[in-house]
């Protein structure tokens, strides 16, 4: 069977499954709209917390990264997954014991104030849209290959598919989807990986596959190391993109920004009790982990595959464009692939010299789902891949939508306009509110401003900046006050938004002897993508400041802070 039939077969079985899950499970509550009901086992609720945090930055997007900058790629991998251990340790049992159903309505109660509220909102659907957007990229990369349509007939066909299962089902359609879309996913990303490991090292585990030897003795590392040099490529295991100060600030930035993703917190309100809350995380941990440690070694042979497959150093020839490979044209179709002859001799000339490089396009985010076919792999792994890489898009596109659409009905509508709204009422504009924020979602995806993984980093830095200081004061603080946590919010956010919109032509500090050439990132050279922990900073220095100049906060305001930290056996 060709691969067009095989992945549209693969495709639509997924697809299948989505819908009779959300019909099967659609809430007729918003308790279960909005948290399930909050009877989800703990290793369920790990299983679809890991694919809601696992989006197509993860799937499609960091193995590209770390494909292209080596160690440098790193960053995502200690970011992300330092983040959520931040978030299971630090946030979600406290915020559990609270019995919230969103983010924005703990930070009301905490802080005894609706305006805090209505600014939480702002800021998660801030953070939300430009996450939703990375997400939105992930799904046309996918169809426009695999699928063979445009761009954005890609988007459109999944814009629709996510709007039928999550607004029928809510967080209890969306749960069990989830569930099944991590299935896919680990599936999709492994067995490739697999193959791989064992065509080019003789080991079929991945993760040991990257430190084996090859065929020829050479360790698979030293080769990739190789080979790279030769081309005038920045060898792949010492290679540094970013300075030590990027490096550690990005890292941070992602760490903090996962831990205050409303969507993944939304996660713990729908088990039953704080140690469930606390199994759920530990579970999630483990399932995210077999992506995670199986990324490294699929940047690092799918960069291998594709060096030795478009430019071979090892031979006297270049490879022919005429004779250039089927899985070469068929990403040359979707555009995010792009050679130019510069010298007219008809041979692809792949170099880290840009005047001499002839590959003037290789789009990072196309390394995980063109690595199959690079490497020769058999038609139906290529398709499952590419269900696997939908399942990642529209999984955490989903949890995303529903934190928005929550916000917006649950959080505005009840906490602050309607709050005598009835409960049929509420679901209702719940839907809505959904329908909303898929159709704006779309229309920012037709023109993502970055790579997946990119947008996303820029979205971890939002939610760094504004919603994680706000959640840890609210638990660790007992004497911050509503003014402090609604100043340090919109100066976090504030600041953090200044820095991503002004940096390109802006330039507030000129570049000195000891800071070196600044460029654009006025400040210490930061990039706006890894902005979100000096976000942070100021968010807390700007609470507590207006903190100690305003009012101290209510007596049953500390007592619930004391009854939220208490431990509980249950």
């Amino acid at each position: 069977m060709d691969l067009q039939t095989l992945t549209v077969l693969f495709v639509g079985i997924t697809f299948a499954i989505y819908i009779g899950i959300a019909f099967w499970t659609r809430a007729g509550s918003t308790h279960e709209f909005y948290v399930a009901g909050g009877g989800i086992h703990p290793i369920a609720n790990g299983m679809a917390t890991a694919a809601d945090w696992m989006s197509a930055a993860s799937f499609i997007s960091m193995a590209g990264l770390i494909a292209f900058y080596g160690y440098g790629g790193s960053v995502f991998l200690m970011g992300w997954t330092g983040g959520y251990v931040l978030l299971a340790m630090l946030l979600a049992p406290y915020l559990r014991k609270h019995g919230s159903f969103t983010v924005p309505e703990f930070i009301s109660d905490r802080y005894y104030s609706k305006a805090a509220r209505v600014v939480a909102v702002i800021c998660l659907i801030i953070a939300s849209v430009t996450y939703v957007i990375g997400q939105m990229k992930g799904i046309g990369v996918a169809f426009s290959r695999f699928l063979e349509v445009e761009y954005e007939t890609g988007l459109v066909t999944g814009m629709v598919i996510v709007a039928f299962y999550a607004v029928m089902g809510g967080m209890k359609g969306i749960t069990y989807t989830q569930i099944a879309q991590y299935v896919i996913m680990i599936i999709a990303y492994t067995i490739p990986a697999v193959f791989i490991s064992f065509m080019l090292t003789g080991n079929p585990i991945p993760q040991l596959g990257l430190g084996s030897e090859m065929a020829d003795g050479t360790y698979l590392l030293d080769k990739l190391d190789q080979v790279v040099t030769q081309l005038g490529f920045t060898e792949y295991t010492t290679q540094a993109r970013l300075s030590t100060t990027n490096m550690f600030v990005y890292t941070l930035s992602l760490m903090i920004g996962t831990a205050g993703l409303p969507h993944v917190i939304m996660r713990f309100f729908t088990v039953s009790s704080v140690k469930a809350a606390r199994e759920s995380a530990g579970w999630a941990l483990v399932f995210i982990a077999l992506l995670y440690t199986t990324a490294p070694a699929v940047a690092a042979m799918a960069r291998l595959n594709l060096m030795q497959t478009i430019d071979q150093p090892t031979q006297a020839q270049n490879l022919a464009y005429a004779d250039r490979p089927t899985w070469f044209k068929n990403w040359e179709k979707t555009g995010l692939l792009k050679f130019e002859d510069k010298n007219n001799d008809g041979l692809i000339q792949y170099t880290g010299d840009k005047k001499t490089n002839e590959m003037v396009k290789v789009d990072k985010d196309i390394m995980v789902l063109a690595n199959p076919e690079i490497a020769g792999l058999p038609n139906w792994v290529i398709a499952i891949v590419a269900a696997g890489g939908l399942a990642a898009a529209l999984s955490t596109a989903a949890g995303l939508l529903l934190a928005i659409a929550s916000s917006i009905s649950h959080d505005l509508l009840k906490g602050v306009w309607r709050p005598n709204i009835s409960e049929k009422d509420e679901l209702m504009y719940s839907r809505m509110s959904m329908i909303g924020a898929i159709l704006v979602a779309g229309y920012y995806g037709f023109n993502p401003p970055d790579f997946a993984a990119g947008t996303v980093a820029l979205a971890f830095g939002l939610a760094a900046s504004s919603i994680f200081p706000a959640l840890m004061m609210g638990i660790f603080s007992k004497k911050m006050n509503k003014e402090g946590a609604i100043a340090g919010m919109l100066s976090g956010i504030g600041i953090t938004l200044l820095y991503v919109f002004q940096h390109k032509g802006i330039m507030f500090v000129k570049s000195t002897s000891f800071l070196g050439d600044m460029g654009p990132n006025w400040f210490l050279g930061i990039e706006p993508n890894a902005f979100g922990a000096i976000g942070a900073l100021v968010n807390f220095a700007v609470a507590f400041l207006v903190m100690s100049r305003t009012k101290k906060i209510p007596k049953k305001i500390e007592k619930m802070i004391e009854n939220i930290r208490i431990p509980v056996s249950n």
